[in-house]
């Protein structure tokens, strides 16, 4: 299920991005998708190619797999204050994503990737060695 008052255009810098062509109040589910679950084994793979960067860690009771999600799911950008926040659902398999301000027309829709939608840690692609 996804909104269908939800857009996919280009960002400045940041690649594409999910927007809203209406306003969104706060906690409105504005998508749920279905994932792919795959093994820590085929996390190895999936690390030496693109997909790396839209894949979610997927960890139900501790295994530490990895999903990808379909939808719009790996379109939504990354916000430290991110007007969104993700759920996962290991046992239907699936991400939902929720609203956790309203959401002005045309705005971008953002998560935070690292799970909490005010989660300040940086983030895989800002951490420097």
């Amino acid at each position: 299920m996804i909104l269908p008052i939800l857009y996919i255009k280009t960002t400045n810098g940041r690649g594409r991005g999910v927007f809203t062509s209406e306003r969104i109040p706060v906690d409105t589910i504005v998508e749920i998708a279905p994932v792919i679950v795959m093994t820590a084994e085929e996390r190895k793979l999936l690390d030496q190619t693109l997909l790396h960067d839209y894949i979610f860690e997927w960890t139900p009771e501790g295994e530490k797999m990895c999903c990808m999600a379909l939808g719009y799911v790996p379109i939504y950008n990354h916000s430290y204050s991110s007007n969104c926040e993700y759920f996962m659902d290991y046992e239907a398999q699936t991400i939902s994503i929720k609203t956790v301000r309203d959401i002005a027309v045309d705005e971008e829709l953002t998560i935070n990737y690292n799970g909490d939608w005010n989660d300040e840690k940086a983030v895989w692609f800002e951490v420097s060695d």
